[in-house]
């Protein structure tokens, strides 16, 4: 890690757009350590084995044919840094373009430490990641599925659980959505266009709060069912990674803790237990094939009132 050497980058940040996306790169990277990833044969297969197994596991689930991404990465820090650096930038591009700040060679600087600051953290603390590449600018290249090596390594060793198990729990969690993904061909779509109307009203200074509420509520419904499955679908006992995992989202020290609510992580755990709790509740009364009833077509999808109330959902829906 340099920290002299990353704060260098940003006070170089440059150019005509708000923010300055190659020093933000550079300095995500300079403040982060990549970690190792001397991966042994063993490590190799077992992150291939799991994968497979996932997929297999959760087709025999859930009922879902859908298909693994061929793009398997597993990375380093680094490495997940420059493979989110252009989703940022794709998402942030309507606002950059309508942006007029007052100073702009300060507003830039600040910008690129924002973005470097929100790349550093999350490379740090990201474990494995399915990625529908929302917003790419080649929207027929296929999904992603990444692994960052050195932090499973790590959180397997601070929540003192066996790191090939604990390593098959994050294949499983990141193979459940692909396998959402998979089952709802809409869905993609369906979160671009939310994002894109939510951006758009910022960049012309108003707000599309359904927009916001729209995508809001599917990511919860993303998450729980992600829950749900894997819960189900996971070939081990898993009470006690499941404790530990939710100990973990809302635990750290102050500045992680003050990290994770600058960059909204807290609202990602709260639609982990909405959309948990949502999907628990109907496949308990009606069973799993129910609750994937909602990737059927958008409509299924609940509202952000059905979220908690699942009984309005399977009445309105009828599974």
């Amino acid at each position: 890690m340099d920290i002299l050497r990353s704060l260098r980058a940003v006070s170089e940040a440059s150019g005509t757009g708000v923010v300055d996306w190659t020093k933000a790169g550079e300095a995500a990277r300079a403040s982060t350590e990549p970690g190792t990833l001397d991966l042994t044969p063993a490590d190799r297969r077992g992150y291939a084995t799991d994968v497979r197994d996932a997929r297999d596991r959760l087709r025999e689930v859930a009922g879902v044919d859908f298909a693994v991404p061929d793009a398997i990465e597993v990375q380093n820090r680094h490495h997940w840094i420059d493979a989110n650096l252009e989703t940022f930038r794709n998402v942030m591009g309507p606002i950059e373009s309508a942006a007029t700040p007052a100073m702009p060679g300060l507003s830039r600087v600040v910008n690129t430490g924002s973005m470097a600051f929100a790349l550093g953290f999350l490379a740090r603390n990201v474990l494995g990641q399915y990625d529908p590449l929302l917003l790419a600018d080649e929207p027929d290249v296929d999904h992603g599925l990444y692994f960052v090596h050195p932090n499973v390594v790590a959180v397997a060793a601070d929540l003192d659980v066996a790191y090939p198990r604990f390593r098959r729990w994050i294949a499983f969690h990141e193979v459940t959505h692909a396998a959402e993904f998979g089952a709802a061909p809409w869905l993609s779509g369906y979160l671009e266009s939310r994002v894109e109307r939510g951006i758009d009203g910022l960049s012309a200074s108003g707000l599309d709060p359904d927009a916001f509420v729209e995508l809001q509520t599917a990511m919860t419904a993303v998450e729980g069912y992600a829950e749900l499955l894997m819960d189900r679908a996971f070939d081990d006992e898993y009470a006690d990674l499941r404790r530990k995992v939710d100990e973990r989202r809302g635990g750290g020290g102050p500045v992680t803790r003050i990290a994770r609510r600058l960059l909204g992580l807290g609202l990602k755990r709260r639609q982990y237990e909405r959309g948990a709790a949502f999907f628990e509740r109907v496949a308990d009364e009606r069973g799993l094939a129910a609750a994937s009833a909602v990737w059927e077509r958008p409509e299924h999808l609940p509202t952000d009132g059905e979220i908690d109330d699942p009984a309005a959902w399977l009445a309105r829906v009828d599974p």
